[in-house]
């Protein structure tokens, strides 16, 4: 009798509760404030449709086609790209630009050593037939291949990040993982104005899209940058400008430093090993 009544007055203990009009507590997915409207809203999203970076979008199609797409929009269409950049791993943005980079440099090398041969040919020829000359020189390649790339990777990362700073300095919140996926996929601009994208755009849209590659470039960072900081810090013109200013000065030190890494890491590759060392 004592576990019944022990019972029954349990359910009505649950009976009370249950009749007290208690709200739900909704709180922000990203930043846990129950308080905020949606941090992010504004960044993941364009008149309620979720913004994704084909490069991250699961079942896109080929590597090299999620790849191609997501640097073209990235230069060809910068306003609405950066403008609804959506924060995510930082690992994509960082794979993206990795291969990105190595394509780029691949491509500019290529194009180097056609004038370099042209302009050259003896000189070209004695270091081709020579052992000793042709392993320092394959040593050089590939140290300079992905020190070129790490070169471009370092300058552009540190360019998202100074807009983040940038942004703080001028009162926004501060997003620096956003921030720095801004400057990965900011290197969607070197593959695209280069070698490989003037002979992707003459296949795919024709010779005179090509040749209108290098007009991209104008304005380029600081059109994309203004979009990124208005869709995500939502930034006026006037703090925009404060946030630019900083953004450059660091990455102009960033590739300088970068810059005197590769070179030391050449320097290295040369003296250290021995020519032979190729065959």
């Amino acid at each position: 009798m004592g576990a019944r009544r022990l019972h029954e007055e349990k359910n009505r203990v649950d009976e009370a509760w249950d009749q007290l009009d208690v709200p739900a507590a909704v709180v922000c997915a990203l930043c846990g404030d129950p308080g905020c409207p949606g941090c992010g809203f504004e960044s993941t999203t364009r008149s309620g449709i979720v913004a994704i970076v084909p490069w991250e979008r699961p079942g896109g199609g080929p590597m090299l086609v999620r790849l191609w797409t997501t640097a073209r929009a990235t230069t060809k269409d910068p306003e609405s790209f950066f403008g609804a950049l959506p924060d995510g791993p930082v690992s994509s943005a960082l794979g993206f630009a990795v291969l990105t980079e190595l394509l780029a440099a691949l491509s500019w090398s290529v194009v180097w050593a056609v004038g370099v041969a042209a302009v050259f040919p003896t000189w070209c020829s004695h270091v081709a037939l020579d052992a000793h000359a042709r392993g320092i020189a394959l040593r050089i390649i590939v140290a300079a291949l992905p020190g070129f790339a790490f070169m471009l990777v370092a300058a552009h990362a540190a360019h998202g990040v100074s807009l983040d700073h940038g942004a703080k300095n001028a009162g926004a919140r501060s997003a620096r993982r956003h921030a720095l996926r801004f400057g990965l996929y900011a290197t969607g601009w070197d593959l695209v104005i280069g070698p490989f994208g003037a002979i992707v755009l003459a296949l795919r849209e024709g010779v005179v899209s090509a040749s209108e590659v290098l007009k991209l470039g104008a304005g380029l960072p600081t059109r994309s940058a203004r979009a990124f900081l208005k869709g995500v810090y939502n930034l006026d013109i006037a703090r925009t400008n404060v946030a630019i200013r900083a953004s450059y000065v660091a990455a102009v030190l960033a590739t300088l430093l970068a810059a005197l890494v590769v070179v030391a890491a050449i320097v290295a590759g040369v003296l250290l090993f021995p020519p032979d060392s190729f065959y």
